[in-house]
Order: C-alpha cells, then structure tokens, then sequence
C-alpha cells in the first residue's frame, strides 16, 4: 500500500527559524485577510465597505459640517459617496511626508478621530476604514474640494498612481504607478467657499465573487436610519443601475422619536417617551505628545444619552442600537444598561404592588423578556472614542458606559412612576398591566408544554372536555376544525374523518383580543382552551414544532356574525399564534350559500348544485332555463351549517376531495403591517376610524344579505 504525501513539507521544530516568519506590510495584510476588517467577504463585506465610506461623511454632519450627501450605485459595479463636509486635508503631513488624502487611504490607523480635536464623536474611530475600503477595491479615486480647486488621487488595489481614462474610465484602465514620489492632481475650479470629498471605489473581484452586488434594499434601510439618527441631514441614493434610475430622498427633523414611531406597526399601550441625558466619566487613554510617543492621559468624556421608547399591543421587540449613529446590532454596554434600569425599575413597582396587578406568588418574578415584549426602542449614545469589539462595530465594549445609561434611564422611569398626572398614570397601568401578562403567559406556556403532545396520559386528562379529538398521531395530516355553535358540532361529528379530523366547538363570539391584555385573554376560558388544544403556547413562547395539528380550519357560518366570528378567531391567531400563520397552516372553510336539486328528466341524471354567492347562483338557474331544466324549489338556502345534513357538510365543507378553503397567509413584512393596521381598525380601542371606514363602505352594502 502507497501513502500519498502532502505537497508542503512540514518543517521540522529545530529547523523552524525566524526565515519563515511572514511580514505583511501595510495595505497587504488587508488583502490577505479582509475578513479581519469587513467581517466577510460576501455582499455583507462589499455593503461594509460602503458603510465605511458614508460614516465618514456622516461623521462630517455629526460635527455641523455638511448636510448633503449622497450616493450613487454606477451600472459598472462602482458606488460614489459625495458630501458637502469640509473636504480632506490636502496638505502634508509632515511625520510621513504625504498629503492627508494619501494618508487617511493609504496608511492603517491614520485619521482625525484619535483624540486629536478633529472630531468630538465620530463612528469611524480605528483610522483603518478608508484604506481597507482602498485596499479591497481594483480602483478608487477620491477628489477633494478646498481653496478653489478640486484635488484627486487615484488608487489600484490601494497603490497611488494615475489612470489613462482617454477611451473609457474603468479598474483596468492603463495605470501609471507613482515611484519616486506621489502628489494630487488639480482636475478643476470650484467656489472658494465650496468644500467636499467625493470619493468612487470599483469592488474588485479578487476578493468579492462577481455575482455579489450592492444591496439597493439594504442601502435604503442604512440611508433612513441614518437620516433619522441626523435630523437635519439630506441623504440622497441613486440607482443608476437597471433600465430606469431608481431615487431616494430621506430627511428628518424628529430623530429617534420620528424613528421609534416609524419602526412600530401595532397599536399603542403607551405613549412615545423621550429619555435624553447626559453624564461624564474618566478614562485613561494612549495620546501622542510633541515628540510623537504615545503616553497615556487622563481626560474627562461626556457621553450624550438619546433615547426613544413605546410599548405595543403585539409581544414581537424591535431594539436598534447606536453609538455615534453607527447601528450596534448585537448590543453592547449601552443596551445593557438600558435593559438593565428597565427590568429594574418595573419588577419593583410590581413586586411593591401586587394587589392593584393581581400578582401572587405563583406568577414568579417580572425577567426581562416580560419588559421588552412589544417594545420599540431606539438606544443611541454619543461620546468620543468608543471602544466596539472588531472592526466592524458590531458591539460597544467600553465597560464605563453601562452604568451611565442605567442611571438616565432609571431616574427617567423613577420620576414617571411617581408622577400625578392622570394621563401619565394610565399609560404607566396599561404599560404595567401588559407586562404582568406576558409574564403570567410565560408561566401559562410553560404549563402548556407539558401537554404540547397528544395521546399520553397527561394530556387525556388536561385538554378540554369539548375537544373531540381525532385518532392519527401524524401531524402533517391531521386537521383541528373549530367550529361555531354546538348544533354545529352535532353534525360535523358525523360529516367528519375521525382518523385525521379533529372538532372543537365554540361558544359564539369569544373574546375581542386586540382591545385586552394577555392577562384578559388568558383567564377567558375560550381563547386559553384554544391555545391549550393547539398545544404550541400563546405570544413570544410559541413554538411552531409543538403544534398539534397541521390545519387549523375555521368553520363559521356564511353569514354576518359567521363573519364576526371568523375575524375575531384570526385576530386571536395573529396577536398570540403568528407564526402559523405565517406559515399558511390557518384555513377559513367556504361552505355553500344554495342548494338546487335538479330532478332527473329523460337520461339526464338528478343534479344537485351547491352555490357561494347569489352571483352563481343566479348564474346556474339561467343556465338550467336555456337547457329546459326544472328544478325544485324552494331551493334550499343555508343561514347556518346547523342546517345541513352530515353528508351535505361532508360534501361541501370537510371532505378535502370537494371541499374549498380559504388560506391565511401573511406573505411578506408589508402584509405584517397591513394586516396590523386592518385589525386595529376593525377591532381595536379607537372607534372614529372604524366608523370612517364602515362610512365609507356603506355604499358596497347588499341589504339582502343581512338576516332580520
């Protein structure tokens, strides 16, 4: 038997010498290990590269210094980041002998936010964006507006040099490389007055793979953000890219609290509070003295506290952190000590209130979870310097922050539990009250899992008496139909498939949930019998695996309250079930309107037609006139499925040979919001828009289908 060898000889311990070492130098340590930088090297690095480009700009604004920018996505792979800020240096830097520009794209952890007065808060703060940005692209240029003229320098894969753009301006135009020494071009004349950087960078594809592009959703998102977090700040992008240019405009004048409003979909429980404040603290830091050495100084920070917060009806969180406007996404000090205050400050004014929130001992304890249910927040702090875990800024390190923002926000919440005023002690309650019923519906899912499988002796005794189970164990094939009225169910019984069918009747018009608390909707004995039978828990602990069946049918009558009742039903499934929802396991059965018995008349068979709407039925009955067929009459007209016989409903309504079911789905993001905004018209605490609407909508009314 042969052995292949591996084709790199290891070097043996006493062979293994300083030689072998590897010295990157420079921009080269970049390209060897760009994921050190950006994260990766897919079209999450590439949109890194460009964030690293407009926080530069944005970093301008942040200091009163520009308040347009704007960004322009070319057709040939390349993105232009333009701003009207004061423009890069253009002189020399005299420890290196290069002009600012080469400098800040040119030279790792260089630029004007080392402590150096440039800047008092910025988001780019390790000096090394720019030139990774520099570094990873097959072409960049950069031109400066300052004293009159517009200055440009141009890059390939991070060397200066200069490019024959004569026939056409692309990465592989000829390039001339600078040797003995390099310098800014004067490409033009500008107003004296008018400064600004431009910067364009080409991805090249030694890095990135060619199919990945910049993200025109994605762009979008960080430009509203951005614009948000920047009152003031124009932000324009450009797609220039498909057959038609696609623009965006984004400016506004409220911040965080226009941010918070734009981000939440449901209904309010409180309303939007504004937390701002600001402290100090020391820190001891590395600065460059006279002689260039660093040394270490103690200087006095003052870290600026935004914060924007409102609680919902729904149980999802939306959190978004940020530290001098660059987004946070896994957290860091500052949510920490947000979250921290929060959970405080609210498991004592529960704990010193048990009998005005009917809490016992038994419910436990107020966690976190319980508090940021429903919650919309936006954190945002500003200070000079901050220390993020990586390059790509995804968490705040700096331990100092943490209990800054715990103070601000609890002597926020502190002084408003303690406030008279009544409007403001109502929202506190409502906010208060929610909150226990998360956590009693925490302490209720975990009861639920208990029961979340069928057949087992546990379960035989813990579900509802009314639940007239089926047989199979398989889930994909087993159906729950709950069904309206008891008559219902006495004849479903017999129209169903036992092996697979399961029934659970309702008793009219169960609880309107989306104007209730959790608490509200658990202690009413319909909808907790519900979730109990679908045993996957209720709100942020549901648990799609744990359901027991893989259809969920509503079966109403094909009426007005039918009607009602299958809305109430679904809004029950969207506020507290959503993820079966969304994932198309709810149905509404269709049964018919009509019945029209044809009798048999020569070799023509006896018919008999169901309808939906009085559109077919008019439609069948013109058609049976022109062929010269009688039929019975009256024809039969359905006001409830009490009326049918077992093998009519059977027929019509449960056997998924005939049948027809109507699927709820919620497709994408939009249809979450529009169907949050239709529940909370059609069912929510605030009655002047629903009667708009019903206003609007009288005119469409058949009266012929209302039963008086």
């Amino acid at each position: 038997m042969t052995v292949a060898k591996n084709s790199q000889t290891s070097i043996k311990p006493q062979e293994y010498t300083a030689r072998h070492l590897s010295v990157l130098e420079g921009l080269e340590a970049v390209r060897k290990r760009p994921g050190m930088y950006i994260g990766s090297t897919d079209s999450r690095g590439l949109m890194h590269c460009l964030w690293e480009i407009i926080d530069n700009a944005v970093d301008e604004a942040l200091e009163g210094h520009c308040d347009q920018i704007v960004v322009t996505l070319h057709p040939d792979h390349s993105v232009s980041i333009s701003d009207n800020g004061r423009g890069i240096p253009i002189d020399t830097v005299k420890s290196v002998g290069l002009s600012g520009v080469e400098v800040v794209f040119t030279k790792l952890h260089a630029g004007g936010k080392f402590g150096g007065g440039s800047y008092g808060s910025a988001g780019g703060l390790h000096g090394v964006g720019a030139s990774v940005v520099n570094a990873l692209s097959a072409r960049l240029d950069v031109q400066v507006d300052r004293g009159g003229k517009t200055h440009q320098m141009c890059f390939r894969r991070g060397e200066p040099g200069r490019f024959d753009d004569s026939t056409q301006r692309t990465p592989n135009s000829p390039f001339v490389p600078f040797t003995d020494s390099s310098e800014l071009d004067v490409v033009g004349k500008v107003r004296k007055a008018q400064t600004g950087t431009r910067v364009r960078f080409w991805a090249d594809f030694q890095i990135f793979p060619s199919s990945e592009g910049f993200n025109w959703d994605s762009l979008l998102e960080r430009a509203r953000q951005t614009a948000f977090l920047v009152p003031g700040l124009t932000l324009t992008v450009v797609d220039e890219r498909g057959d038609e240019p696609r623009q965006e405009v984004f400016h506004f004048d409220g911040g965080v609290e226009d941010f918070v409003d734009f981000l939440a979909a449901d209904g309010a429980v409180t309303d939007t509070m504004r937390i701002t404040g600001e402290a100090t603290y020391e820190e001891t830091i590395q600065r460059l003295d006279k002689s260039g050495h660093l040394k270490p100084v103690d200087v006095e920070r003052t870290c600026e506290v935004d914060i924007a917060l409102r609680w919902g009806v729904g149980y999802e969180t939306t959190q978004r952190g940020f530290v001098n406007i660059i987004a946070t996404p896994k957290g860091g000090t500052h949510i920490q000590g947000f979250e921290q205050a929060l959970l405080k400050v609210i498991r004592a004014q529960v704990e010193n209130n048990p009998r005005k929130y009917k809490v016992t001992a038994k419910d436990g304890r107020v966690d976190k979870d319980d508090v940021i249910a429903g919650m919309t927040a936006v954190v945002t702090v500003r200070f000079p310097e901050p220390q993020f875990e990586g390059q790509t800024k995804e968490v705040l390190g700096t331990p100092q922050i943490r209990p800054l923002v715990n103070k601000i926000v609890t002597d926020f919440f502190t002084a408003r539990f303690k406030s008279t005023k009544r409007d403001i002690k109502q929202s506190n309650d409502a906010l208060i009250e929610k909150i226990v019923g998360e956590m009693k519906a925490r302490v209720s899912a975990r009861l639920h899992k208990e029961i979340s499988r069928r057949k087992n002796a546990l379960e035989s005794s813990s579900l509802p008496a009314k639940l007239a189970d089926c047989r199979s164990n398989d889930v994909e094939k087993s159906e729950l139909f709950i069904v309206e009225g008891d008559s219902a169910l006495g004849t479903a019984k017999f129209a169903r498939s036992s092996e697979y069918q399961a029934l659970f009747p309702i008793r009219g018009k169960i609880l309107n949930v989306q104007k209730k608390s959790t608490a509200d909707m658990l202690s009413n004995a319909e909808c907790s019998s519900i979730i109990q039978v679908i045993g996957a828990g209720s709100g942020r602990t549901f648990d799609l695996s744990q359901a027991r069946y893989g259809k969920v049918v509503l079966m109403t009558d094909a009426d007005v309250d039918g009607a009602h009742i299958r809305t109430l039903l679904l809004t029950l499934f969207f506020r507290y079930m959503r993820p079966l929802v969304k994932a198309g396991r709810v149905y509404a059965a269709v049964p018919p309107l009509h019945r029209i018995e044809v009798p048999k008349q020569g070799r023509k068979p006896k018919e008999l037609i169901y309808t939906y709407s009085e559109e077919e039925l008019h439609h069948h009955l013109n058609r049976l006139a022109r062929a010269g067929r009688k039929y019975k009459e009256p024809i039969q007209r359905y006001k409830g499925l009490g009326e049918m016989d077992a093998d009519q409903l059977a027929e019509t309504t449960m056997d998924p040979a005939h049948r027809t079911l109507r699927r709820i789905t919620l497709a994408d993001e939009a249809a979450v919001n529009e169907a949050e905004r239709m529940f909370e018209l059609l069912m929510g605490s605030e009655v002047a828009p629903r009667k708009e609407f019903l206003v609007a909508g009288a005119s469409e009314l058949d009266r012929e289908r209302i039963d008086a």
